[in-house]
């Protein structure tokens, strides 16, 4: 029992020394001679838990998906609106990203050409589908304008989430991401949700970053 211990703890070393790795320097730049140096582990011990860099980035990739998973199966037993749901799945992702390497280094690995395995989907695929099925909700909870290209609306949320980490990585630190977050709910809000309705959404945008930023 405690050289399983052991084994586990080695690998989630070597599983957090790679994704602070990746996500720092990206996934090409990143040697498992780095790897090995960075988790303080010989290459035997590496080689024990993953055959190739591939492995780990996949390992990576799964546990990321697997933490956003669990945000979202929270959230979805909480009797939330739609939209609120949908907000508050982005603002739970941010602050993954802010606590911890792995998600950040998830999404870089998901836009740096890393092969993902089936039965794994592609995050962006699943945030995508996600983000539909709450805007459909949203518009019959009248919350969302009628009218909109919800599919288009989807596409965008996504690519304008991930593209605050993206270029944030190079200009700013982590912790700025809950506030970039906040800055394109606040976007998004008052071009899809009706007047009437805005404040409260609005509202909860903002005292969403304000509880990751004081975490």
């Amino acid at each position: 029992m405690a050289r399983q211990l052991r084994a586990e703890q080695t690998r989630a070393t070597i599983i957090t020394a790679a994704a602070d790795l990746f996500d720092r320097h990206g996934y090409e730049s990143t040697s498992l001679s780095d790897i090995v140096e960075h988790a303080q582990v010989t290459k035997g011990a590496l080689y024990f838990h993953f055959a190739a860099k591939e492995d780990l980035a996949h390992a990576i990739m799964e546990l990321q998906a697997r933490a956003w998973h669990e945000v979202t199966k929270e959230l979805d037993g909480r009797g939330y609106s739609s939209l609120e749901s949908l907000i508050r799945i982005t603002f739970g992702i941010a602050r993954l990203s802010v606590e911890g390497p792995i998600p950040r280094a998830g999404l870089r690995l998901a836009t740096g050409g890393v092969a993902v395995r089936p039965p794994l989907k592609h995050p962006f695929t699943e945030w995508r589908d996600m983000a539909t099925r709450r805007l459909l909700g949203a518009i019959k909870e009248a919350d969302v304008h009628p009218d909109v290209d919800v599919e288009a609306v989807a596409h965008s949320l996504v690519s304008f989430f991930v593209g605050t980490r993206v270029v944030g990585r190079s200009l700013e630190p982590v912790a700025r991401q809950p506030r970039r977050l906040a800055e394109m709910w606040h976007v998004m809000i008052r071009g899809l949700v009706p007047v009437p309705r805005r404040a409260r959404y609005l509202s909860l945008a903002a005292r969403l970053e304000r509880e990751i930023r004081t975490v």
